[in-house]
């Protein structure tokens, strides 16, 4: 499956809108935050996992959802929710803690969520694959349309409920998705250190779904194994699983030293959007001007957001006891 013109263009745009809220995310962060790191001080405060890098797994899956469907993330979402569609605004001001965001604050950069395009995230390893199948149940049991995709990392494949959730929706044949972002780095434990296979792709095979297994952090190569997979789903075929090796260009979080990765490594991985670019622009579908003119618009739309934010209030203290109870007379 080969993308259009106007999907591989809509899905660099989507990888530059990312990579610079993220870049501006870093800046902000940061503040208030040296000599001596203390993630409590600045105007981002509690930890931040930025998605630099992991921007093809995201566009080449979401490039082919739609606001029906539903994904779920992981503690590192801001390129998914992006390619998903989540409110920039809403999204940011989530980031900063505003009453203006997501959920009010409540949940910051590791816990998104927008009921209106259908995404959600955690902190928790791997806390998303329950719901994405019990999502795709529910598509399944009201015979509604809509697909379920479930991002975790390579980590993440490694717990009992990565095995649970693909044994149960291979066995209910259940419209969802599997995406193991391989970054090859479990915070700091190396992928050969913990996992017993090269591939997890291999490990499809012991539940009776298809297994693809994506190399070189290949935006078009995501792209057509998550049509071929979401297409199947689709088609009431039952569920498969992706595998992107993928690159993870900052820390595990920000002010993560990093002292793990061996000698020269960092340095030697390729950035994903420069070469999509030249792939482009190779192929006609981008030229200078035009990408120039994208370039600023993201940038433009980011900082919109970051003023949005900025310019947001806080919830007063009050509002610390509100969403946590039922209200009498509330509908359960």
């Amino acid at each position: 499956m080969q993308p259009t013109a106007e999907q591989r263009r809509w899905m660099y745009r989507h990888m530059v809108l990312s990579r610079y809220l993220e870049e501006r995310i870093e800046a902000l962060y940061m503040e208030g935050k040296t000599p001596v790191f203390n993630m409590a001080k600045g105007p981002i405060p509690g930890e931040m996992h930025l998605s630099n890098g992991q921007e093809p797994c995201a566009v080449g899956v979401c490039a082919h959802l739609t606001a029906e469907d539903i994904v779920t993330a992981t503690h590192r979402p801001h390129h998914v929710a992006v390619a998903k569609g989540v409110d920039l605004d809403a999204m940011v001001a989530e980031i900063f803690g505003k009453a203006t965001g997501l959920s009010g604050g409540r949940g910051g950069h590791m816990h998104l969520f927008d009921g209106e395009v259908n995404f959600s995230c955690s902190g928790i390893i791997g806390e998303g694959l329950g719901p994405a199948v019990g999502a795709a149940l529910s598509r399944q049991m009201q015979g509604k349309s809509g697909v379920a995709v479930a991002f975790i990392g390579e980590g993440a494949a490694n717990q009992g409920a990565f095995h649970e959730a693909l044994n149960l929706a291979a066995v209910w044949k259940l419209p969802v998705v599997f995406v193991i972002e391989d970054n090859a780095w479990g915070i700091s434990v190396a992928k050969q250190a913990s996992t017993a296979v090269p591939r997890n792709a291999a490990r499809a095979e012991a539940y009776g779904m298809p297994g693809h297994h994506v190399a070189d952090n290949d935006v078009e190569g995501v792209f057509a194994a998550a049509g071929e997979a979401i297409a199947r789903a689709r088609e009431g075929l039952g569920p498969s699983l992706i595998e992107i090796e993928t690159v993870r260009l900052a820390g595990h979080f920000m002010g993560d030293g990093e002292d793990y990765r061996p000698k020269g490594e960092k340095e030697g991985l390729a950035d994903p959007i420069p070469r999509y670019r030249a792939a482009l622009l190779e192929a006609g579908l981008l030229d200078e001007a035009a990408d120039a003119a994208l370039v600023a618009e993201a940038h433009e739309r980011v900082e919109a957001a970051i003023r949005f934010a900025q310019q947001s209030d806080f919830l007063p203290p009050e509002a610390a006891l509100e969403c946590v109870f039922v209200e009498s007379g509330e509908q359960q």
